[in-house]
């Protein structure tokens, strides 16, 4: 996986956090600073995280899959993208959200890191190096989160559809090319 590869990667991922903090934006009117920086390092924290979980927990079957890995990295990333796909043209719920807590932090970043898993043990598969990995898809987050927080009125006028899209598009392209 190359550097282009893997920031595509690594966008595709945190399209959801972005989506998220973009929502959150539209309806945080106080303490901005502190509730994007919040979302923002949940969201890159365990999109570092999730990765380097689904990675370890590979290594436990990898000696006796490892002769299937490109296919199996190519079905992750299809059913990946595919979930995108799904994800974009389904209905979603309006909620008005007026603070961030614990609990919602964190169940945020569960949530939208949970692809994070799967691209972890796909990262295993083709590659030996999940630690820069992992910081990359991170860091990534992390400013997507922030971009999505702070220009939120710049992008109401793109749906979240299209940016779920694009996220299974890359899904799709990273599963062709792994082959």
């Amino acid at each position: 996986m190359n550097i282009y590869e893997l920031l595509f990667l690594s966008s595709a991922l945190a399209m959801d956090a972005m989506i998220v903090s973009f929502s959150y934006g539209l309806v945080i009117c106080s303490n901005k600073l502190k509730n994007s920086l919040l979302l923002a390092f949940a969201f890159g924290l365990f999109q570092f995280l999730m990765p380097v979980i689904g990675w370890y927990l590979t290594d436990f079957i990898y000696n006796y899959v490892k002769n299937y890995s490109k296919w199996i990295v190519f079905f992750v990333f299809i059913f990946l993208g595919l979930k995108f796909f799904k994800e974009a043209f389904s209905k979603k719920e309006k909620i008005n959200i007026t603070c961030i807590s614990f609990l919602c932090l964190f169940s945020l970043a569960v949530a939208t890191s949970i692809d994070a898993l799967g691209a972890g043990i796909s990262i295993r598969m083709i590659s030996n190096n999940i630690l820069l990995k992992s910081c990359i898809i991170g860091i990534v987050t992390f400013l997507l989160s922030i971009l999505g927080f702070y220009f939120s009125f710049i992008f109401k006028s793109i749906k979240s559809e299209y940016l779920e899209i694009i996220g299974a598009l890359i899904f799709v392209y990273l599963a062709f090319s792994s082959l």
